[in-house]
């Protein structure tokens, strides 16, 4: 097992070069009806079941070094040409390179509302990135949380059952800090009394968690042949989306 903080450290030595990130592209996508997005490279968990597994485990081979100001004006230009609302940055975990990400978010107009799609471990871990966070009225925290315990977290990511802690200390910063937040969770590999207790866990972080996000798993032809040798089963179909 890897402790995921020191893992997000070794990333950024490797995908920064002073302000600039590596993104492996910029593109149009159908989620939330329609968004720009960044794919950034880098992140600090292993799950077994992404669909960016390369930039993953070897971001040293994949993406180029953006500016802030490149990368909020590429996702600010695409949104028009498309007619956008939403913006976003994902592929990996867009938390790292804290300096990185709020320069992005500062450039971005305030009509457009940036979804920052983050498993919450550096947010978990620091109570003032909630709040560095919370300043901008057109960010919407999604946290990724991986499975329903620290049983389920270590067996999807292979990282130390603490993280899970984290994601959920995330969503706890984030309210406190006064930020728009929402929980999405993993449930395909958990069993159904597991979900059940899970959703009494964040009811007692917040009444409206209860009701959350269910995140799809997409049976890539990579992510499925991975799930396969390290025979780890679905217990919810998975939903083929791209």
């Amino acid at each position: 097992m890897y402790d995921p903080l020191k893992r997000a450290e070794e990333a950024a030595g490797i995908v920064f070069k002073g302000d600039r990130r590596k993104y492996y592209r910029f593109r149009p996508a159908r989620f939330y009806g329609g968004i720009a997005t960044a794919d950034c490279v880098g992140c600090c968990l292993r799950c077994i079941f992404c669909w960016s597994w390369r930039e993953v485990v070897r971001p040293e081979l994949f993406g180029k070094f953006y500016s802030p100001e490149q990368v909020a004006g590429t996702l600010t230009g695409l949104a028009r040409r498309k007619r956008f609302r939403l913006v976003r940055i994902s592929g990996n975990e867009p938390t790292i390179g804290r300096e990185h990400l709020l320069e992005v978010l500062k450039r971005i107009p305030r009509n457009i509302k940036f979804i920052l799609e983050t498993n919450g471990i550096l947010i978990g871990q620091d109570q003032s990135y909630a709040r560095d966070l919370a300043v901008f009225e057109n960010v919407s925290t999604r946290v990724s949380i991986k499975g329903t315990n620290e049983e389920e977290f270590s067996k999807l990511t292979g990282a130390e059952p603490s993280g899970f802690a984290l994601q959920l200390q995330a969503l706890t910063n984030l309210l406190r800090s006064g930020a728009q937040v929402h929980p999405a969770v993993m449930i395909s590999f958990s069993p159904p009394k597991n979900i059940r207790a899970f959703r009494k866990t964040l009811g007692a972080i917040h009444p409206s968690f209860e009701d959350f996000e269910i995140e799809e798993l997409v049976l890539y032809g990579d992510v499925e042949e991975r799930l396969r040798r390290t025979k780890t089963i679905a217990k919810h179909p998975a939903i083929s989306s791209c």
